[in-house]
């Protein structure tokens, strides 16, 4: 099977949950004997020369195009007066389109899989210039994202501004997914969420798969008790769920009845998350050099987000690598967990402050959750296993009649 994978924005180092996501299908694809080739877009200039891990180095046609998506204020001003939303439009690029043209017209695709709204801006160009299966897997519901991020909002202009976007991000949803030929999501609740939105395709929930052998746990190496977040905060439901638990929980850690350390990694911190800081209790780490080996040396696993959809990758890792997971009913979505066996669900305050208290006191008790949750990992979300899915979901789209 040949298949084309459009990204909008490049997959590898695999840091972020993304760039994994995209790179485990890929990785995946190539050990089953397909021929897979990548398209990504790039607005990053510290990644124009990045190339894929060795394994897949050699077998994979890839090519990376740069892409300015900054915003001026006047751009902004100016995208109030129309009926799009330029989270999505500044990812269109005249280049790239007929860059991607070109690879259609040249390459007989089976499959061409659209990976985020964003590439979607895409779609007429390809489907004019090629006769394969077009594909779109929704990382996140958009438009939900939007409209969460704006019920989290005091102020009023905020709120009005955020459902702006959500409802212009929705519309142009139900336009453009109805033309697939298929939708994937990670979650049921994608799905139900995309169908209540008016989305008329049929929608295939196949969760996100991890490679198992990366995981290898070392409870030797662990501090304990001890605290960690892991995410990207350029993202803004990872920003606004970390300011929320550091404004509930600071005073707690620095000098009160939570005898633990907190670690904050991952790309792309604002600086004024320096002010979180505590010496000896709150440390803000900023971009670690080797991920799992920080999650190893950590024993609980904080996700409190409050905005969000689809399925987190750094959850599943997190699963993956035995820790013991204190997350929001949102956080983790999609994961077929029970409540106080495979992770702990936390929703308020005092529900964080109560499971964050038996954890550090209770060691043996956080590795029976982290041992329940890595034994769920291998059962449900082994990347081999999911990609025999993909697979499996590639042809029976090949089989319709368009």
């Amino acid at each position: 099977m040949k298949i084309l994978i459009l990204a909008h924005r490049v997959p590898f180092p695999q840091n972020g949950g993304y760039s994994i996501v995209v790179c485990n299908t890929i990785r995946g694809l190539l050990r089953m004997g397909h021929e897979v080739s990548l398209l990504a877009l790039n607005n990053k200039a510290g990644l124009d020369n990045c190339r894929p891990d060795d394994d897949i180095a050699e077998k994979l046609n890839y090519k990376i195009h740069r892409i300015d998506t900054t915003v001026t204020v006047l751009q902004v001003a100016a995208n109030l007066l129309q009926k799009t939303s330029f989270n999505i439009d500044r990812y269109f690029d005249e280049d790239f389109e007929h860059l991607l043209i070109t690879e259609v017209k040249t390459n007989n695709f089976d499959i061409i899989q659209f990976e985020g709204l964003q590439t979607t801006l895409y779609f007429d160009a390809v489907r004019k210039n090629s006769r394969a299966r077009l594909i779109y897997r929704a990382h996140n519901i958009e438009n939900q994202l939007w409209d969460r991020m704006s019920q989290q909002k005091i102020d009023p202009f905020k709120k009005a501004y955020l459902k702006m976007h959500a409802r212009r991000i929705k519309n142009y949803e139900l336009d453009v997914l109805n033309k697939f030929d298929a939708l994937l999501v990670f979650t049921n609740e994608d799905k139900q969420t995309l169908a209540n939105d008016g989305i008329t395709i049929k929608i295939n929930v196949l969760p996100l798969g991890v490679r198992l052998e990366q995981y290898q746990p070392n409870a030797r190496l662990t501090e304990f008790p001890s605290l960690f977040f892991l995410g990207s905060l350029d993202w803004l439901p990872n920003r606004e769920g970390m300011e929320w638990f550091l404004e509930n929980f600071h005073k707690e850690i620095a000098t009160g009845e939570l005898m633990t350390r907190l670690y904050v990694a991952g790309n792309d911190i604002p600086d004024v998350f320096d002010d979180y800081e505590a010496l000896g209790k709150i440390f803000i780490q900023g971009e670690v050099d080797d991920a799992m080996e920080f999650v190893n040396s950590k024993a609980i696993m904080i996700v409190p987000l409050l905005t969000s959809g689809g399925m987190r990758v750094k959850m599943v890792e997190g699963m993956a690598m035995q820790k013991c997971i204190i997350s929001t009913s949102l956080g983790a979505e999609g994961i077929n967990y029970v409540n106080g066996r495979d992770l702990l669900i936390a929703n308020t305050v005092p529900e964080f402050y109560k499971a964050i208290k038996r954890c550090i006191s209770d060691e043996n008790y956080c590795r029976k959750i982290g041992a329940n949750a890595r034994k769920l990992i291998e059962e449900q979300y082994d990347n081999d296993v999911i990609t025999q899915k993909l697979v499996e979901f590639y042809n029976k789209c090949l089989q319709s009649p368009f």
